[in-house]
């Protein structure tokens, strides 16, 4: 059995991990993953979702805040494993951990590389609306996403996907695309392919200021927001100067002479809202400052003592 170092840290690696565990091929013998942190309001510590599956299958974990220089980066070493596989660690892998190992280091990716390099391939692929997406085994190097291609799987973008429904789909995409290709890799029957140089785009973390909402764009232009920070970080507007936060919408042609921004359409059951080239959006569910998550008709309940046709979002 190959003896693998797994790497992963959020909900999205864990198939990944279960399934290397459960297979007779190889032998998970380190996790390393995110330290602990403090979540919530109540800043509760909280282990990443890894480790807590690593502790059911009883594999030794490492958490090091920073695993370069680490006495956690020589303990993985002394295991002398004969693959790294990386799923959404999170942080910086030493060189030294890509290429020490025979069969050097890979990662699962979630886009079609060289398409959406980064942290944020699932969030962008949606914010950008693109119709496909898909998953890629790749050798790891130093640059950030820029090793020779392995293998790839494409996967069909539905108009309702949002962030968190990619991740669960593209995880279990993952799992059973490695599965499948391990088995050539240690064969030595996969020809590694370079990634096409013209072809690159980037997908870095998303800053604060673009989770806000413009709406001199189209409809279908922000709800593809939407869609690309559900469930996190979350796209928002302002409504009486407080942050409004929007997690479903649909978009709807339908021409207005008022201001993008602009509340068209207002009764118990609908908010619709004028956006720029001659469209609207009707929101669906939506999260007012310090309030939960609600259906439209469930904030209209008790907003509609305040909220008017012609009251415009994102004013200061």
């Amino acid at each position: 059995m190959y003896k693998i170092i797994f790497m992963g840290t959020p909900d999205f690696s864990v198939p990944i991990l279960e399934a290397l565990a459960e297979s007779s091929l190889c032998e998970v013998v380190g996790v390393v993953t995110q330290p602990d942190r403090k979540v919530g309001r109540k800043k509760k510590l909280t282990a990443p979702p890894v480790k807590n599956k690593a502790v059911e299958y009883e594999i030794p974990i490492f958490q090091p805040e920073k695993l370069s220089g680490s006495k956690e980066l020589k303990e993985v070493l002394n295991l002398s494993p004969d693959l790294v596989i990386t799923a959404a660690y999170g942080q910086y892998v030493p060189t030294v951990l890509l290429h020490t190992p025979p069969f050097k280091a890979i990662n699962v990716h979630a886009s079609l590389l060289p398409k959406y390099r980064g942290a944020a391939p699932i969030h962008y692929a949606l914010i950008n609306g693109e119709s496909e997406t898909g998953v890629t085994i790749m050798y790891m190097e130093k640059e950030m996403d820029a090793g020779d291609i392995l293998s790839q799987r494409s996967l069909s973008i539905e108009k309702t996907d949002t962030v968190g429904s990619l991740f669960d789909k593209l995880s279990l995409l993952g799992r059973d695309l490695l599965m499948d290709t391990l088995p050539d890799l240690f064969s030595g029957e996969i020809t590694p392919e370079k990634q096409k140089e013209s072809e690159i785009t980037y997908a870095p973390m998303i800053k604060p200021a673009e989770e806000r909402i413009d709406w001199q764009e189209s409809a279908e232009t922000i709800n593809n927001k939407i869609r690309g920070m559900n469930p996190f970080p979350g796209a928002f507007t302002l409504l009486s100067g407080q942050r409004f936060k929007l997690w479903k919408a649909e978009p709807i042609q339908r021409k207005s002479d008022e201001a993008p921004g602009t509340i068209i359409v207002l009764n118990k059951n609908e908010c619709i809202v004028a956006c720029g080239d001659d469209t609207a959006l009707s929101l669906h569910e939506v999260q007012p400052f310090g309030k939960p998550k609600m259906p439209i008709r469930d904030f209209l309940a008790g907003a509609l003592n305040y909220l008017k046709e012609g009251m415009h979002f994102d004013n200061e």
